[in-house]
């Protein structure tokens, strides 16, 4: 005669707590572990970690132990401000018997937001419900130090950002590219911080340190922020001031408009000249021979206009550098009227002030600039053009520029 197998209970929303001290009280009794898991209606696994307990390994190599459930005994905590497995169970129960996150808290004697906070927290993103045991592992997890960082678990994201340092995006173009490029995968999304923190720790070898000198400042170690000191030319020749350029050249809403300034080289002998454009944020570099003079300045600068679409062509902002001493002869030749800013004001060039700043990544200072032909320039100028900016909403001045000509009919900038 066989056994009648008695059915198995479907676990359903029976108190843990209560499944808990039932399971002890039935072991008591000389009931079978099989038996008993059967009666209270959960996994004999389950029911296996409750009697002996169990041994978890974490990533790092760390091992928790979880011990044995007794009436009398509870899984050791670091310290009373954090919430244990008991109380864990009972926010679990609290949450099946409908009971509000307050009325929790009050039995528990914490405070609500502590309640609402790991409710939160630890929620099962699978299953959409909160266990206590899966909350009490999320717990123990997140307090293991040291923590691996986000960029040395996620190998595809540290080749996203790894590729853009080598392009010289800052690391919030990469952060906010990664927005744009993965919008439905958090797992890709880095803050800013992160990058630098995690290319700057030597304990590290996520990312190469080498990286670091494709920052803007190309500094190996970070440092605070200091105010430059900078020293600007007088420009003695009559100009119109910057006070009455075009209302359209300020609100950016119009192209065509310029800022332009000198990059100059190791004792003054040598300079290359910057071109930015205040919507688009598109940049031309001015090659010029050494040494140079503002007669030749100027042919140089009228080379670079004549060539531009008619659409493009409606001011020049400078400062009051020699270098524009024959600025009457660049309106003359290009029909682009040049407004100065006013002394030890570069703030009202500020586009182009931040540009030069890009570009002493590639021309440092105190170096011969007459080195580099018209063609590196080129390129430069090209790759500048293809970062992202924020200011652009993360697109590039070349796609700004591209849309803005190919409503005009115009397919380039030749």
């Amino acid at each position: 005669m066989t056994k009648k197998r008695l059915p198995r209970k479907r676990a359903g929303n029976r108190i843990q707590e209560n499944k808990r001290s039932r399971y002890l009280r039935l072991m008591a009794q000389g009931l079978n572990h099989s038996d008993a898991c059967r009666e209270v209606g959960i996994n004999r696994r389950t029911g296996t970690r409750w009697r002996y307990g169990r041994t978890v390994t974490t990533n790092p190599g760390n091992t928790i132990y979880y011990p044995p459930i007794s009436p009398n005994l509870e899984p050791k905590t670091l310290s009373d401000r954090y919430l244990n497995q008991t109380e864990r169970v009972r926010i679990a129960d609290g949450i099946k018997a409908g009971l509000t996150q307050r009325t929790i808290a009050d039995q528990l004697g914490r405070n609500p937001s502590t309640i609402s906070r790991e409710i939160r927290r630890n929620t099962d993103p699978r299953t959409g419900s909160y266990t206590p045991f899966h909350a009490q592992q999320q717990s123990r997890r997140r307090r293991e130090r040291p923590k691996r960082r986000k960029l040395q678990k996620q190998p595809e994201l540290r080749k996203f950002v790894q590729a853009g340092l080598e392009q010289r995006w800052s690391p919030e173009q990469i952060s906010r590219r990664l927005r744009c490029d993965f919008p439905d995968q958090r797992e890709m999304r880095v803050a800013p911080e992160t990058i630098y923190q995690t290319l700057y720790d030597r304990s590290t070898q996520c990312l190469s340190r080498s990286l670091a000198k494709r920052l803007r400042t190309g500094r190996t170690l970070r440092r605070s922020h200091r105010k430059d000191k900078r020293q600007h030319r007088g420009f003695l020749s009559p100009a119109v001031m910057i006070d009455q350029r075009p209302s359209d050249a300020d609100d950016r809403k119009v192209v065509g408009h310029w800022e332009g300034d000198l990059i100059v080289g190791s004792h003054h002998q040598s300079a290359i000249g910057t071109l930015v454009e205040r919507a688009t944020r598109y940049t031309i570099l001015v090659h010029i021979n050494s040494p140079y003079t503002a007669d030749e300045f100027r042919d140089s600068l009228i080379r670079v206009f004549e060539v531009l679409p008619a659409g493009l062509k409606r001011s020049l902002t400078w400062d009051q550098g020699v270098e524009m001493a024959r600025h009457r002869g660049f309106t003359k030749g290009t029909e682009v009227p040049v407004f100065f800013c006013d002394r030890s004001s570069p703030w009202q060039r500020g586009t182009n002030e931040n540009t030069n700043g890009l570009l002493r990544q590639y021309f440092p200072k105190h170096t011969d600039l007459g080195v580099y032909d018209a063609d590196h320039l080129a390129e430069v100028a090209q790759e500048l053009n293809s970062r992202p900016r924020k200011v652009l909403g993360w697109s590039s001045p070349s796609e700004c520029v591209d849309r803005v000509l190919s409503s005009s009919g115009i397919a380039t900038i030749p």
